[in-house]
């Protein structure tokens, strides 16, 4: 079993915010002996699990969740775990926890968002400004007759106006749909059409790696002869950079929309389960999916995540690396203003126009917790330790990271280079589809490299063999036995695909697609997508495995390992690898590349061939895409939907890889 990287001190103990919570549920909790407060914690999290109501209860009491209504039951499964009421009979609204009261309370001059932009540019808004500012757009969005209940679509570069937009919104009860702002504007319209988005924000344009992106000109295409977009409004991010017809009757400028209004707008009386946001599922494979989640389950969910996992205090300043079109950006702004802190939204590239452009800004902003994705510090690793060394990031005191499995040597990094060895790594993973996570530790616990150490609080988490018996010490399914409130409530117009994707596997279990696994101390560890696992020889075998024991070599700056077709073994490995600059692409280094895969897990495991490639396909949040890599070495002509793809060029050197 793998050693512990990092342990909590006594003052982490004593200040934590779960340790207050365990606490109050009775929970010893001693800053003298961390080791009898680890055990603790870990029957505090098995409490949770079994007893949902108990803990949903008092989890959401400790945050302080305002109730326009409060709610006469946490929890209704007469409907089955697939159709789950939760905070039954409560009345709330998102608006109302994370702007409203704050704006009204001791917060209102305390720093709520620092938007930073590519070129550098830095605004700042108290909570009181940014309730101002969501009032002001919340009234002009119903001028436009924008109703509870309708779709708004936000397809935007990540600046300060997209928070406004997602919050005035859902203000007013309507439903905001964030769209990544890189997508081509077929995958723009799919979406559009899917959800009958009445209403899209949009800007004129965006900046990356200083070059202007038209969007507006996209966003026109996506929706031509789309009878459901009624109106568009357009926030002026680059001027004249880029072009941006305007069509009369339907466009509006952010300013005519947002005009100041002398009266602050009601904030709707929303249902606990009333839909908040739609999001939609990447699309590397079929149609994407609409998950549906709702007031009451975001709050509860991202509050309690932010609150007790990533100790989340209101002197905070808090930056996940995300686009609003991906499920981290609602998380952050969600569980952020849940609890008064400070949230950094930025636009540009972690590396541009330098490699240290994300350290800087962190020195910058005083950043407290910053959350990133493996592959994206991959690519900072890339550049080297001197731009690291140059920035020392004494305001960090916790780093984040999800999206795919770790290697060990970018976890140490992380840990050790950007962290200093005294941040501990909260390492989470969910999805989309939960708007949150089923694993994630809490910084109470030691933590091992690699591992998301614990189940998320309340979320009763298993690992399930074919048969659906738990599993310790196996690979199997990462299952979820009860219902959870951040749930999707279903997928919007399919109630059938809902049912088929999560339910169907095991009777009333949440089968959530990926393989994780769990050690004898009862640390939990993720293997990547169960599509995406491998069969060689029998033995199942996760990409993340044997991406890890490429990665290890000096050499070798990223790895993606796919299953290829074999007619002796089933399915065969093959590496695709992207070297450090300057490191060459001999036959000697594939076969030292070969040789240590095969020592880290096994000759069975020994990879066909190892191709060098320039870059691996990946989305704008860092995921590498393997199976679009595997389609494309195969020489499959239809690959799906690429509109997540960020590099699609990368497609091109993995079908010349040979």
């Amino acid at each position: 079993m793998a050693e512990y990287v990092w342990k909590p001190d006594a003052r982490w103990i004593a200040e934590a915010n779960v340790s207050r919570l365990m606490a109050k549920a009775g929970f010893d909790v001693s800053a003298d002996d961390p080791e009898a407060t680890a055990h603790s914690a870990r029957a505090f999290i098995a409490r949770t699990q079994r007893d949902l109501t108990w803990f949903w209860d008092l989890a959401v009491t400790d945050m302080g969740i305002a109730w326009q209504r409060p709610y006469e039951r946490v929890l209704d499964t007469s409907g089955g775990h697939a159709f789950a009421d939760w905070f039954v009979g409560g009345q709330t609204n998102i608006a109302l926890n994370c702007v409203d009261r704050h704006a009204q309370g001791p917060a209102a001059n305390r720093d709520a968002l620092i938007a930073e932009t590519e070129d550098g540019q830095v605004r700042r808004f108290s909570y009181k400004e940014l309730a101002s500012q969501v009032d002001a757009l919340a009234a002009g969005l119903r001028r436009l007759g924008i109703a509870p209940g309708d779709r708004i679509a936000c397809y935007m570069p990540m600046v300060a106006e997209v928070v406004v937009a997602m919050l005035a919104t859902q203000k007013i009860g309507a439903i905001f749909v964030p769209i990544f702002s890189g997508y081509a504007p077929s995958a723009v319209r799919e979406r559009l059409a899917d959800a009958s988005v009445s209403l899209v924000f949009t800007a004129d344009g965006s900046y990356r790696r200083g070059q202007a992106l038209p969007l507006k000109t996209a966003l026109d295409e996506a929706i031509d002869g789309l009878a459901c977009v009624q109106h568009v409004v357009v926030y002026r991010r680059t001027g004249e950079a880029v072009g941006c017809p305007m069509r009369a009757g339907r466009d509006h400028t952010w300013e005519e929309v947002a005009a100041a209004d002398s009266t602050s707008v009601p904030t709707a009386v929303m249902p606990a389960l009333a839909p908040a946001l739609i999001l939609y599922t990447s699309g590397t494979t079929g149609k994407p999916k609409g998950t549906i989640h709702t007031h009451a389950g975001c709050l509860a969910q991202m509050g309690k995540e932010l609150c007790y996992n990533f100790d989340l205090k209101s002197d905070d300043v808090f930056w996940w690396f995300s686009d609003i079109g991906w499920m981290m950006g609602p998380w952050e702004i969600i569980g952020c203003f849940m609890h008064g802190a400070t949230l950094v939204v930025f636009e540009g590239a972690p590396n541009y126009p330098e490699p240290d452009r994300i350290w800087r800004s962190v020195q910058r902003h005083g950043v407290t917790t910053l959350g990133i994705s493996p592959t994206a510090i991959r690519l900072l690793m890339r550049a080297g330790d001197e731009w690291i060394e140059r920035h020392p990031l004494p305001s960090l005191r916790m780093l984040g990271s999800t999206g795919e499995p770790w290697d060990e040597e970018s976890y140490r990094w992380y840990f050790e280079r950007v962290g200093a060895e005294r941040c501990p790594v909260i390492n989470i993973s969910g999805g989309t589809d939960i708007a949150g996570c089923f694993l994630a530790p809490l910084p109470i616990v030691p933590l091992k490299a690699t591992s998301l150490q614990s189940p998320g609080l309340g979320m009763d988490v298993d690992v399930f063999d074919e048969d659906g018996h738990s599993l310790v010490g196996e690979v199997g399914y990462l299952v979820c036995k009860q219902p959870a409130p951040s749930m999707t409530r279903g997928l919007w117009n399919n109630r059938d695909k809902y049912l088929e994707t999560y339910w169907s596997k095991f009777p009333e279990v949440w089968n959530h697609g990926d393989w994780a696994i769990t050690d004898q101390d009862g640390d939990w560890f993720l293997l990547g997508r169960a599509d995406d696992t491998m069969k060689i020889a029998g033995r199942r075998v996760g990409p993340g495995e044997i991406e890890a024991a490429l990665i290890a070599h000096p050499s070798v700056s990223e790895a993606a390992a796919v299953g290829v077709p074999d007619d002796l073994k089933g399915t065969d490995v093959v590496g695709f690898v992207v070297l450090h600059a300057g490191r060459g692409e001999t036959d000697d280094l594939r076969a030292e590349l070969v040789q240590a895969v095969v020592k880290a897990l096994g000759k069975v495991d020994r990879p066909r061939a190892i191709l060098f490639v320039d870059d691996l396909p990946k989305t704008r949040s860092a995921k590498i895409l393997r199976r679009l890599v595997k389609r494309a070495h195969l020489g499959e002509t239809e690959l799906g939907d690429l509109a997540s793809v960020a590099n699609p060029e990368a497609l091109d050197a993995i079908r010349a890889a040979r």
